[in-house]
């Protein structure tokens, strides 16, 4: 079962996805918190899947026939992580670094499924970047590698976009490069961790690809990546606190420049798809 935020009669509200469709959780639940962002504590999403489990098929609707918004809007902060496959760093003539390569970005940046993607009027080279996300279920600080993943809700999909002029003019414009409005993609589902697990086996399993105008532009798996998701978690839990619905934005395959009226799309076989229309600020 998944969990995301769809729209009705002009209100976003929590949905769950399963076999049977989507179902907005008002529906089968009226008790239960009314953002997805709420229901990631443990007991909360599990009295979610326990009350859409005994719910009427009446109450599930096809996911084609549903609008989907992203799945929340005030993450308590968003990380990003740069050349974290070493074939993208080479992408940009760089290295792979030994430590994550990371920065912040605001909530102002989310954008949901098939909302535009901005090119902002300051940049003529912006890029996106399909990335796998891990979305943090619990309170997490100074954890170890191993115990990492105890700490993770689950994942979703991911189109980071970067105005790369910018940021090639000094690296130390990454934040002003990251931030612009519609530059953070996500959903239109999380995926809770045991049905990745019980799936894939392992998070290194998953293949993450970039496509543009319907074209695979790049492709590459998890475990190619320099610094893996439970390593990820574990850094940045010493560094300050990891809060239930923070996102990891843990690094792209590579970067596709895109222009006015290309459709992109980031795309994880078994695991979900995302698309987002490119428009260029008036």
């Amino acid at each position: 079962m998944r969990l995301a935020s769809i729209v009705r009669d002009g209100r976003t509200m929590p949905a769950v996805i399963d076999d049977r469709g989507v179902a907005a959780v008002e529906g089968f639940a009226q008790h239960l918190p009314t953002d997805a962002l709420e229901l990631l504590a443990d007991k909360t999403w599990q009295e979610v899947v326990a009350s859409a489990g005994q719910a009427d098929a009446k109450l599930f609707s096809p996911a084609d026939q549903v609008p989907f918004t992203a799945p929340y809007r005030r993450p308590h902060k968003i990380w990003g992580i740069g050349l974290n496959y070493r074939d993208h760093a080479a992408d940009l003539s760089e290295s792979a670094p030994d430590q994550p390569a990371s920065f912040i970005k605001g909530d102002h940046t989310i954008c949901g499924p098939d909302e535009p993607i901005v090119i902002p009027r300051q940049s003529q080279r912006t890029t996106v970047e399909a990335e796998l996300g891990i979305v943090i279920g619990r309170y997490c600080r100074n954890v170890t590698k191993d115990e990492a993943l105890d700490y993770v809700w689950g994942v979703t999909t991911i189109l980071d976009q970067t105005a790369e002029d910018i940021l090639r003019q000094n690296p130390r414009f990454l934040t002003r490069a990251k931030n612009f409005p519609t530059f953070f993609c996500f959903g239109p589902e999380m995926i809770p961790l045991n049905d990745i697990l019980d799936r894939f086996g392992a998070l290194e399993d998953i293949e993450v690809s970039t496509i543009v105008n319907g074209a695979q532009k790049r492709t590459n798996t998890v475990a190619n990546m320099t610094h893996r998701p439970a390593s990820l978690i574990s850094f940045h839990s010493q560094m300050m606190p990891l809060y239930p619905g923070d996102i990891i934005s843990t690094g792209t395959p590579g970067a596709i420049v895109v222009a006015d009226g290309d459709v992109v799309e980031a795309v994880f076989p078994g695991v979900g798809h995302l698309k987002n229309t490119v428009r260029a600020e008036a």
